[in-house]
């Protein structure tokens, strides 16, 4: 019987070797001093606002017990752990922590905002309204909901579960196709009025929906989907950002765990593991997504790095104006993950990286129809 080729786990085997030494992973990655060019600098711009280069994406949800804390790929941790986990984060220098009221719902948003007490004014918080919640139970009634009054609702109860007076981002987290997007931006300029909302943004909008958001209230970080696994916002988001001079925040910046090396060509996900519905992560896609893992993994080694770390480092990269947020739920893989910002591209390294991963054909969709459905629209027009 022919088994699938198992692939080392670069990541975990790097990690394994620094604390062999006794040197924490992102200190090690740190020191590692590039072949030639400057070091990243310590803040980067996101719009109006000035952050460490890599930020930190707090999406969780409840596990089988009632401390227990999951993230969408089958890792657990528990409140009190995932607390520590962020301050942890600021003490290595992060400023930026993405959630969203959807994250639990509202458990991602209490805990960054019990782990803030103390922290809050060092750090930018950013959050997400968008989906129909309801603000008692937490349940999804289903679709979208953006309507003013809805927002407003839902910007108070956020405040309360962030134990702060004002969200420094928020964004809408996907388009409400019943709801057209000045009526939205004028919901937000409200609240800014008011103090209670400093900046906004969208993700995964249509493009004219960016512009017209802009219009009504400049929009500081547009939050897509991007990575070397999916590059698609090269095309047409990106160049608008740089036209209207706003800043861009990657979700999946690690390829949902793809590119730090942990997925493997005989990787199956259960039920309870979001990447089950993915097309490019079902049996008969890995095998050939697989080139691109053992490019990553070449790379690592040729800038004294991990995986993750050059991947993140990609594409921090590519725009100064472009922060990512991965999550974990893991000290040793944040600590990692903040490396990445010591890593630096020559012009002629990222020519000869991107030329080889422009020529790695990627199989499957980015997500499953139904989610992939909710990206790219455009708002309706307004009457």
């Amino acid at each position: 019987m022919n088994h699938p080729p198992v692939y080392p786990n670069p990541r975990r085997q790097w990690l394994a070797a620094a604390a062999a030494i006794g040197v924490a992973p992102w200190l090690l990655s740190a020191c590692a001093t590039p072949a030639t060019g400057t070091s990243s600098t310590v803040r980067r711009r996101l719009g109006p606002l000035e952050v460490f280069p890599i930020g930190m994406g707090v999406q969780w949800h409840p596990g089988r017990h009632p401390q227990a804390v999951n993230d969408l790929y089958a890792s657990s941790t528990d409140r009190q752990a995932a607390m520590a986990l962020i301050r942890r984060a600021v003490d290595l220098g992060v400023t930026l922590f993405d959630t969203a009221e959807v994250y639990g719902p509202f458990m991602s948003e209490e805990i960054l905002g019990e782990a803030l007490q103390g922290r809050r004014n060092g750090v930018v918080v950013s959050t997400k309204f968008g989906f129909d919640i309801d603000p008692q139970t937490g349940a999804r009634r289903g679709g979208t909901n953006s309507r003013p009054e809805h927002i407003r609702r839902v910007v108070e109860a956020q405040l309360r579960r962030l134990r702060t007076d004002r969200i420094d981002l928020l964004y809408q987290h996907r388009v409400d196709p019943q709801v057209p997007i000045e009526d939205v931006a004028g919901a937000i300029k409200e609240l800014v009025a008011q103090g209670k909302v400093l900046h906004w943004g969208l993700s995964e909008p249509g493009l004219q929906t960016i512009r017209r958001a802009h219009a009504v209230h400049p929009l500081a970080a547009i939050q897509n989907e991007y990575s070397m696994l999916w590059r698609g916002p090269e095309a047409q988001v990106l160049p608008l950002c740089e036209e209207l001079g706003i800043g861009f925040v990657p979700w999946s910046p690690l390829g949902m765990g793809f590119l730090a090396g942990t997925v493997n060509a005989g990787s199956r996900f259960g039920e309870r593991d979001f990447r089950a519905s993915v097309p490019r992560f079902a049996p008969d896609a890995l095998p050939s997504n697989m080139p691109l893992v053992d490019l990553v993994r070449t790379w690592a080694q040729r800038k004294n790095a991990t995986p993750a770390q050059v991947a993140l480092a990609w594409l921090a990269a590519r725009k100064p104006w472009i922060v990512p947020i991965p999550g974990t739920t893991n000290v040793a893989h944040l600590e990692e993950n903040v490396g990445a910002a010591a890593i630096v591209f020559r012009a002629a390294e990222l020519a000869e990286l991107d030329a080889a991963l422009s020529a790695i054909p990627i199989r499957g969709a980015r997500l499953s129809p139904a989610v992939l459905a909710a990206t790219g629209v455009e708002a309706p027009p307004k009457r």
